[in-house]
């Protein structure tokens, strides 16, 4: 009797150990009721009287299902994201809510549908960092109670339709064409100024429109086209034009005197 009385109670010890791991917690209820947190190692667990559940206390990461939303503007948006929260009270993690993965899940997307349909398009689109900042606070604010925290909220991808995305490709296309105009306007304003300083200075140096033609033709010199463009210098065809005038006053004179 002694012998089976040592092996029984042998027995209920090795049935009583249960391990803790590093990362886990143990919440051990007595006879229904909570009792203590159970640490790491091996902790004893009386059964029929006391009974225990274990709580991983590392940092989970969620991948939150697509959500169907609408914006500020009334644009339609499918939204995913990812959600990073921990357990800091392993016992009100499982005195306060029922199952607190599913919970958590449930009460991110209801927030993230929230929180898109308070902003416009352009809102979503710029501020992404800021809008995950303000789900993530909501969301930790609301899971205090359950003993979990909230570490981070990243809005992972952002689907438009494509009539959308159609429209803001086209938006786009039009201010490139518009900083394009902008910029070849301002190119032309900046060489006309260049151009009429340029000729001013030119006008007032004697033989500079000479040596500019002579500049002109070295470089038409190294094309290899059979085009062959002489190029005279305003200068030249003025004196030709007071050559021409001489000639003409010159027969005027001689006609007059023939008359006579």
């Amino acid at each position: 009797m002694l012998i089976a009385l040592i092996v029984v109670i042998v027995l209920l010890v090795l049935i009583s150990v249960k391990q803790v791991n590093e990362y886990e917690r143990g919440i051990k209820f007595t006879l229904g009721k909570f009792s203590k947190i159970m640490n790491p190692g091996w902790n004893l667990v009386l059964p029929i009287f006391r009974s225990y559940r274990k709580v991983d206390i590392r940092t989970k990461a969620v991948d939150v299902p697509e959500q169907d939303a609408i914006t500020k503007d009334n644009v339609s948006v499918r939204i995913n994201a990812v959600i990073y929260y921990k357990v800091f009270d392993a016992s009100k993690a499982v005195l306060e809510v029922e199952n607190f993965y599913f919970a958590v899940g449930q009460l991110a997307q209801t927030t993230m549908r929230n929180a898109v349909g308070s902003v416009s398009l352009d809102e979503l689109l710029s501020e992404r960092d800021k809008i995950s900042m303000e789900i993530c606070k909501i969301i930790d604010k609301a899971t205090d109670p359950w003993g979990i925290k909230v570490e981070d909220v990243e809005l992972k991808d952002i689907s438009l339709p494509e009539e959308m995305k159609r429209v803001i490709a086209r938006v786009a296309e039009a201010e490139r064409e518009k900083q394009a105009v902008i910029t070849k306007a301002a190119g032309e304003v900046e060489a006309s100024l260049n151009l009429s300083k340029a000729a001013g200075l030119m006008a007032k140096t004697p033989g500079a429109m000479h040596l500019r033609t002579l500049s002109t033709l070295s470089d038409l010199s190294s094309d290899q086209s059979n085009t062959i463009i002489f190029a005279l210098p305003v200068e030249v065809l003025k004196s030709f034009e007071g050559k021409a005038l001489s000639e003409e006053k010159i027969e005027k004179i001689v006609k007059k005197v023939t008359k006579k």
